[in-house]
Formats: structure tokens, sequence, C-alpha cells
């Protein structure tokens, strides 16, 4: 299952916070802020889809995830490889660094992660 993008936004902010009351969640939001029932809402769905869960505190409920924002990434980078680069890491790279005008410093700081994995294998 995906998250909406509001959702994404808002587990973004509880991924940021790992452990936050509504109201917290809700000023942590630029300006304009949502409502309190949009934010309401969206961490409900969030729960139905076991994104999130609460402890309740007295009458107030203490939210947090239940997805490792890198468990999510990485789930989204390999679909998007899979849906757009016809399941080719190869061409998912060629792009990327083709696409996103990395600086020579950056190219050089990620040919130094690769040639580090190649040693791991």
């Amino acid at each position: 299952m995906t998250l909406s993008n509001s959702e994404e936004q808002l587990m973004q902010l509880l991924w940021k916070q790992e452990r936050a009351f509504m109201k917290d969640l809700i000023e942590a939001y630029p300006e304009p802020r949502p409502a309190t029932t949009t934010v309401a809402t969206l961490l409900k769905r969030m729960q139905d889809k076991n994104f999130i869960d609460y402890k309740q505190l007295g009458r107030s409920r203490e939210y947090f995830p239940l997805v490792k924002k890198k468990d999510y990434f990485s789930k989204h980078v390999n679909g998007l490889i899979k849906n757009f680069f016809n399941n080719s890491p190869s061409q998912f790279a060629s792009f990327f660094t083709e696409e996103t005008n990395l600086s020579k410093k950056e190219l050089e700081t990620l040919k130094t992660l690769i040639d580090l994995e190649i040693k791991k294998k």
C-alpha cells in the first residue's frame, strides 16, 4: 500500500519527530496549517493502512510510525526502477546522473560509494 501526497507529507513529519501528539504534528506544518479534522482524517487513514499506530495517554493519542522511512523509500525507489527503467538499476543510475545536474564533487562521492559497495560483494 502507498500513501497519498498528503499522507506522505504527514508521515515525513512523524518520522522526523518519531513520536508526536496531533497538536505537535499540526504545529510542524508550514503555514497555512491544515485543520485539525484534516490531520485526524489523515492519521486515521494512515493507521488503517498500518503505517502508524498510537498509544492512548489519557484523552490524548501519541502517534508513532510502524514503517521505517528507509524501508518506505527503498520500496518506492525499487518500484521506480521496475516501472520506469525496465527493472534496470544501470538505466536508473544513468538517468539519475545525467538528469540531476550533479556537481563533479557529488559524482565523485557517488563513485566512492559505489566502489565501497563493489568491495563488499
